[in-house]
């Protein structure tokens, strides 16, 4: 196994926390405080707070995406560079979104919300491995 580039996984974090102010910002901002606004959840006490736990999980997420392209191996990314998108992506599809969906319907929370958290997840595991792929691996 190859080392871990950790200026892509801070990279990476930073382009997933971007994803997410976009998401649930101007894009799906307001769709989602109408799922999760008539219980208040859609309230948040500490805005700081939220940035931090959000930036501290994806940082675990990244470095675990970083030790997986450290175990494929800087050769075979050079010349499978999908293999970002292919590995980060399918993290997302596979793992990700049906824990988050799982969860959900246990909840009842609505298709629209699970759709909303779900897209979220997908494009932000794929902006991480655009990271990895732009920073590169040393």
């Amino acid at each position: 196994m190859g080392p871990v580039n950790w200026l892509a996984v801070l990279v990476a974090v930073i382009a997933a926390l971007v994803v997410s102010a976009a998401w649930y910002g101007p894009m799906f901002g307001r769709a989602r405080l109408e799922e999760v606004g008539p219980g208040n959840l859609g309230i948040r006490r500490s805005p700081a707070r939220t940035a931090g736990i959000t930036a501290a999980l994806l940082f675990v997420s990244a470095t675990m995406m970083g030790h997986m392209f450290a175990r494929v191996g800087a050769e075979t990314l050079s010349v499978k560079w999908w293999l970002y998108f292919m590995m980060s992506g399918g993290l997302a599809i596979a793992f990700v979104i049906p824990s988050l969906w799982i969860s959900y319907t246990q909840q009842r929370c609505s298709t629209r919300l699970a759709l909303i958290d779900g897209g979220y997840w997908l494009v932000a595991y794929l902006a991480m491995g655009l990271a990895f792929l732009l920073v590169g691996f040393r």
